[in-house]
């Protein structure tokens, strides 16, 4: 079996290692759960599917992002958000991650929307906090709304004081709305080099994890599983996953309570010391 569960218990057993790594990525990752494994693309791990999904569905899309201070790190590629579809993130079965997949034995497309979650690790003053969160800790409104507001106000600010009417100014922020549409490289001609328009995107104290500030709960030297939930009955459901994964005993020895997002409602946390 794998899912985002057995991932965790991965690096809890092997936490001696994040005071001796200097990079998240030189983890020694156990490649025997992995369906991928990359550097500078998104995702930098994936979980193996499993086939029979009855408790696990396995699948998970990890993204590791490791700071020297206590604010997750930026964003350089995708947008983060809770949740991606596979055929987005694959554009072709010659590519990469769909040949790494298909060795590792997934079928790749039979779980199309992927669980996605972050690996945020901040150093301070020799202390360290891991959180691996769940990406809906940042995608508070949808991506597609997230950058038209962004476009638009670039074109208010560029337009102000015209009369070009407020319609037509939302019109060409739509036009924004999906972040393939200007990401592509584009070709111009007569000029000698392409452009590509790319989005960063930094984290606010209110998504930012490792704030002490707005969540005092996430301990120095500590790692955290951290899941969402809209039930009052979910973070029990939750915890029955972890429990089958830990066993009775190492359960004693994890801390299991609720922090509340501002913007994005609750989320369990289980927490034990590095």
């Amino acid at each position: 079996m794998h899912s985002i569960y057995h991932f965790w218990k991965h690096l809890i057993d092997n936490k001696v290692l994040f005071s001796e790594i200097s990079n998240l990525s030189d983890f020694n990752f156990d490649k025997r759960m992995l369906s991928c494994a990359n550097k500078g693309i998104f995702p930098d791990l994936a979980i193996k599917l499993n086939k029979r999904r009855s408790v696990f569905t396995g699948g998970e899309l990890i993204e590791l992002k490791d700071s020297k201070s206590y604010n997750v790190a930026s964003f350089n590629s995708t947008v983060p958000s809770g949740k991606k579809n596979i055929r987005k993130i694959i554009s072709s079965e010659r590519g990469t991650i769909f040949l790494q997949m298909q060795s590792a034995g997934d079928d790749v497309f039979s779980l199309e929307e992927r669980e996605v979650y972050y690996l945020v690790r901040g150093r301070k003053k020799g202390r360290q906090k891991i959180c691996l969160v769940h990406g809906s800790f940042f995608e508070t409104i949808a991506i597609k709304e997230l950058i038209q507001k962004s476009f638009s106000q670039v074109l208010d600010e560029k337009l102000v004081g015209s009369d070009i009417p407020q319609d037509v100014k939302d019109a060409l922020g739509s036009i924004f709305s999906d972040q393939e549409t200007f990401s592509k490289v584009r070709s111009v001609e007569n000029a000698s080099v392409k452009l590509r328009f790319r989005v960063l995107t930094e984290v606010k104290p209110e998504g930012n994890i490792l704030n002490s500030k707005m969540y005092p709960e996430i301990r120095d030297d500590t790692i955290n599983l951290v899941v969402p939930y809209q039930l009052e009955e979910e973070p029990a459901d939750i915890a029955s996953k972890v429990k089958l994964v830990f066993g009775q005993s190492d359960m004693e020895q994890i801390r299991v309570f609720s922090i509340k997002h501002p913007f994005n409602g609750w989320f369990v946390v289980f927490q034990t010391d590095l």
